[in-house]
């Protein structure tokens, strides 16, 4: 029988080290009944735990198809709805710290676009509008999207999509990151003036009834904290300095970043970039801060200098909330048999999501 669960706030005290030790044990004590998932953005001190470590999409995979009883995912709350979504009815997902969001993903709830298909449907036929929301979204989105006969992408596959999309409908319903379907919509042959943007704040999203008509996309008003901060002057700067640089970004930054950077990918592929670069390269890179220092680290025998984009310090603030001290309570209760902060995502919410996300992986 499972003892009382312990507490979290006997953890808040105890220092890292203490709680790494702690949670080793535990991970050890629970053997092959437990698997851990490490985003790339997580910190080095929780990371070192991960069985797996990758995008989000990829470690749910990973956890769905292992023998694992449990899965704790260090990440954000989102990412741990997937794997939930993804795992058979037996697998416990676990999410160590509750108030581990997004706040991309915060700025589409459902109900903001449930109000803004309805407005859409006053102006346009619905009927012919593809909604496609990007994996960083809450589980009830994309159930939204299975509702309407739309899709899910991640950054790897969003110009896939956008073609399964538009050959489905005249026009697409792009959210939460207005960043990404603009930079994959204009890779495409896309125009600028072919795209509008949602303002969610605003009645019928900010926008005339004519240029709701006009649009090939609409993007919604939203976008990574993290990726809002790099600039194109950062860019300038750093070539001026070292002209033989190389820059890489990723689809979350604005245009104007993505237009000055030499190469444009998911995580996965700036990783895969960088790894194959030859030796004594110079990489500017503008993605978050956690995975720019292990890079730096992994590759300096090799003599490549890799920079992060921006002059200041910016690290996604809630995947910093995955902490040793909320890992090892996570673990030491599990070890316990008590779940904590488990994740399940309601079954109908959760049928019309794996529903998109089916659509997704059948064409990638």
């Amino acid at each position: 029988m499972a003892e009382a669960a312990i507490a979290i706030q006997n953890y808040m005290d105890l220092n890292d080290e203490d709680c790494q030790a702690r949670a080793l044990k535990a991970k050890e004590s629970l053997g092959s009944k437990l698997v851990i998932l490490g985003h790339h953005y997580q910190r080095e001190e929780v990371i070192r735990f991960a069985d797996y470590s990758g995008d989000s999409l990829k470690l749910s995979r990973q956890a769905a198809a292992s023998d694992a009883k449990y899965i704790i995912f260090c990440g954000v709350h989102f990412m741990a709805e997937v794997a939930d979504i993804l795992s058979r009815p037996e697998q416990v997902v676990v999410l160590p710290d509750l108030a581990a969001g997004c706040s991309m993903a915060d700025m589409a709830d459902l109900a903001k676009v449930e109000r803004a298909w309805k407005e859409l449907g006053r102006i346009i036929d619905t009927q012919k509008v593809i909604p496609v929301t990007y994996i960083n979204s809450a589980a009830n989105l994309k159930a939204f999207c299975g509702r309407h006969g739309g899709i899910v992408c991640t950054s790897s596959n969003a110009q896939a999509v956008l073609s399964w999309a538009f050959e489905r409908g005249e026009k697409v319903l792009f959210f939460p990151d207005q960043h990404l379907g603009r930079n994959t919509a204009y890779k495409m042959g896309i125009s600028l003036e072919e795209m509008a943007v949602w303002n969610f704040l605003r009645p019928r999203g900010g926008l005339t009834p004519e240029k709701i008509c006009d649009a090939r996309i609409i993007l919604w008003q939203g976008y990574c904290s993290v990726h809002q901060m790099f600039q194109p002057e950062h860019i300038d700067r750093f070539l001026e300095r070292y002209p033989d640089a190389k820059i890489i970004s990723h689809p979350e930054n604005s245009f104007e970043v993505c237009q000055k950077s030499h190469y444009v990918g998911s995580t996965e592929y700036i990783i895969k970039t960088i790894t194959e670069s030859p030796p004594n390269t110079r990489w500017l890179v503008g993605t978050e801060l956690n995975l720019v220092n292990r890079l730096h680290e992994r590759f300096k025998h090799e003599g490549k200098s890799i920079h992060f984009m921006s002059p200041t310090v910016c690290m996604c603030s809630t995947m910093f909330r995955t902490d040793p001290q909320h890992l090892a309570w996570s673990l030491e209760n599990l070890a316990q048999d008590n779940v904590v902060n488990q994740i399940k995502v309601p079954e109908k919410d959760a049928e019309l999501a794996r529903l998109t996300l089916d659509r997704m992986l059948e064409i990638s």
